[in-house]
């Protein structure tokens, strides 16, 4: 029989009952925090919206520009494309503005980016650019996903005035497209880590994916150990369950608008 591992043998027997591990605030490893959208808080914007996930706050707004970019000009068709940056004081420490243009950010806005074209039909909307802003407010983990969450909307409701503008020759978006993080903290498999969490998970990974459960990215990293298959799937099926109470929310607040294809 081939013997497991010892960080996992190590791992599994210091790992309390997911049923019994409770975390601070009283979450239990499934649940996910309080998640709140609001519409329309940018009035200069054709889109916006403002996310919070517990304490992690991020102002996402939709701009549209009408021209395509210089390698698309002539092929009828659009872009999506995303900037993501972090208010100074929404950390712990001052974050100075200078640092916001670093690989991180750059990393995260070429994820949202990513994760908006993915459910877009981008020969929708003319040879416009739609520019997604995503600033954080406060920051207590899970940013880039709650960025992505937010900015969903936001580009949604900056196709709805393209809409009313005469402007859309069919319906520009396939699907809806959430993501949360999941992780293994104390050797426990736990969704949506806020930031004490995530400083301290043995397996952090974010979860992006489609309202029809197809994955759009899966970034995982082993911290302080490697993880098995068997507890990647685990990661996995937990990070499906929180994007689907994701995507619950966010067509619960978009409604019957038209623009996104029906369940």
């Amino acid at each position: 029989m081939t013997r497991k591992p010892q960080a996992i043998r190590e791992r599994e027997a210091k790992a309390p009952a997911a049923a019994a591990f409770v975390r601070e605030g009283g979450r239990s490893p499934r649940q996910i925090r309080p998640l709140k959208f609001e519409r329309g808080v940018l009035s200069h914007a054709e889109g916006s919206a403002m996310v919070s996930l517990g304490r992690t706050r991020v102002l996402c707004s939709a701009s549209v520009e009408d021209r395509a970019p210089g390698w698309l000009r002539g092929q009828g068709k659009g872009w999506v494309t995303a900037e993501y940056g972090m208010l100074p004081r929404s950390t712990g420490d001052r974050t100075p503005r200078t640092s916001q243009t670093g690989g991180r950010a750059q990393e995260i806005q070429r994820l949202i980016g990513r994760s908006l074209r993915a459910v877009t039909d981008l020969s929708t909307f003319g040879e416009r650019t739609i520019i997604l802003d995503c600033d954080v407010l406060e920051a207590d983990g899970g940013t880039r996903t709650a960025a992505i969450d937010g900015a969903l909307v936001a580009l949604h409701d900056a196709f709805v005035t393209l809409s009313n503008r005469g402007r859309l020759t069919g319906p520009p978006l396939r699907d809806t497209v959430a993501a949360i993080s999941v992780g293994l903290v104390g050797g426990t498999a736990c969704l949506d880590l806020d930031y004490a969490e995530d400083s301290t998970a043995q397996v952090d990974m974010n979860v992006v994916m489609t309202g029809a459960g197809r994955f759009v990215e899966v970034q995982g990293t082993g911290e302080s150990v490697s993880f098995s298959e068997a507890e990647l799937r685990a990661l996995i099926r937990l990070a499906r369950t929180g994007v689907r109470r994701v995507v619950t929310a966010q067509r619960r607040l978009l409604g019957d608008s038209g623009l996104l294809p029906v369940l």
